[in-house]
């Protein structure tokens, strides 16, 4: 397990050089290019014992994009206020998220990141520099997270895309 510092660097790594906001754009379609043509099967299995299936990456990322639509709000409306922290297995637990159809866990995940682009698409110089004060990262504006999940974005592809290239292919079907 790495440290908070740790995370943040790792996560930020995948996004050096990128527009952060042009990879949180393309993210819902470049997650449909990865799984079209794949069937449902194919995304159950977990690549090794305690590693999330395709499902659960997919659900997870509508969970994150659930849990960065609220930090973004309460950092713009209570600028300098407490971030709680969330438990991801928790949430894949109590979703379910391993059950979860893979279409609607995308669909989710696409209808939230759309609402939270048209929220960047509007925002203050003085918004995107609100800030609070995460549990575990310490303090994070509007911008830090905006940025860190665009690297989560890109970490969690390319988990997808190596299971989708080791999972040996089932029934051909559509998502």
């Amino acid at each position: 397990m790495s440290s908070p510092d740790e995370y943040k660097e790792r996560i930020l790594s995948y996004i050096q050089g990128k527009d952060p906001l042009a990879v949180q754009r393309r993210t819902p379609e470049l997650l449909a290019q990865l799984v079209e043509g794949k069937h449902e099967t194919d995304f159950q299995e977990r690549p090794e014992t305690g590693k999330w299936s395709v499902t659960e990456l997919l659900a997870h990322l509508a969970d994150a994009e659930i849990a960065a639509s609220w930090r973004y709000r309460q950092m713009i409306e209570h600028n300098g206020g407490p971030l709680s922290p969330y438990d991801q297995q928790l949430w894949n637990t109590l979703g379910s998220n391993a059950s979860r159809n893979s279409a609607d866990s995308l669909q989710l995940f696409r209808l939230l990141r759309e609402n939270n682009l048209r929220m960047f698409d509007q925002l203050t110089d003085e918004q995107w520099n609100s800030h609070g004060i995460h549990a575990e990262r310490g303090e994070m504006s509007v911008r830090d997270l905006m940025q860190q999940l665009a690297g989560h974005d890109l970490n969690h592809m390319e988990q997808i895309r190596n299971i989708l290239t080791t999972v040996p292919r089932h029934n051909p079907g559509r998502l």
